[in-house]
């Protein structure tokens, strides 16, 4: 069985605020825009080079949902974006004027940042040691609270 994730959502305010900030810089169009028959449009939008997972720009219409937008984690890392070149992309979502809270850092696991979208969520750009790194991580059959990786991605998760 083969699955992956297809589509994350990203709560926003307005469509046209989020879909600015992120062309050129996180995210390349997907197929544009939906509208539903609420004539809500959903954004759909995915990385440079990118062929499975995409962000959807989803419109909060709730006073609930309202008050999540830029804080959709509890002030941890919300999304990983992973990059084939730290240096290049860095450097480009600096001169886009991404905002950067947490400088490049060398880890085990590879090159990392924290960058903040125009809400407040937080992202990691990260660039893993090897491209052998760029895998999965699955759940223990018999703990499924713990996570087993696939490979060698997080080093200090313990293999069982």
């Amino acid at each position: 069985m083969k699955q992956s994730l297809g589509l994350v959502s990203l709560v926003i305010r307005e469509y046209d605020e989020a879909i600015a900030s992120t062309s050129g810089s996180l995210a390349s169009p997907g197929r544009g825009h939906v509208r539903s028959r609420a004539e809500q449009a959903l954004g759909r939008r995915r990385p440079p080079g990118s062929t499975d997972t995409r962000l959807l720009l989803a419109r909060a219409t709730s006073a609930e949902q309202a008050a999540r937008i830029g804080n959709q984690t509890g002030g941890r890392v919300f999304l990983s974006l992973y990059t084939d070149n730290f240096a290049r992309d860095h450097q480009n979502y600096e001169a886009k004027g991404v905002v950067f809270v947490r400088e490049p850092k060398e880890e085990p696991y590879g090159t990392v940042a924290v960058f903040k979208d125009i809400y407040g969520n937080l992202w990691d750009l990260l660039q893993p040691r090897s491209p052998n790194k760029w895998r999965r991580l699955t759940f223990h059959r018999a703990d499924p609270l713990r996570l087993r990786p696939h490979g060698p991605l997080m080093p200090n998760v313990r293999r069982t």
